[in-house]
């Protein structure tokens, strides 16, 4: 089995809506890191102090046959057409260790959408 892990940087108020959308899309599960972060779209200041909106970053080990259904599902549930609503990319995996418990459902999920 191949294996690719989806990373997802969006605003912690919607983390659950899109970590809910991609498990109803595919995925077995998440990580999900507190984070912050810049970009182009800069924090808001009030009276002197920066205001920064809490970010999480949404780890997905997914199966490389649901990699597209799970990133274009992220897209749409976290809105990503709009500015500063957040990102996500996809990154190879070589070896994967700790699956024993799933690897029953991956082995039937491959069955289903192969045969």
């Amino acid at each position: 089995m191949r294996f690719k892990l989806i990373l997802s940087s969006v605003k912690a108020d919607i983390t659950d809506k899109v970590v809910d959308a991609a498990k109803e899309a595919g995925a077995t599960g998440a990580t999900i890191i507190p984070a912050r972060g810049t970009g182009i779209h800069e924090a808001k200041t009030f009276f002197g102090l920066t205001l920064e909106a809490q970010t999480d970053i949404i780890m997905l080990l997914v199966e490389e046959h649901v990699v597209t259904k799970i990133l274009d599902t992220i897209k749409q549930a976290g809105e990503f057409h709009k500015p500063g609503t957040g990102i996500a990319f996809v990154v190879p995996i070589e070896h994967v260790v700790g699956l024993d418990s799933q690897m029953d459902k991956f082995k039937q999920d491959v069955q289903k959408n192969y045969f």
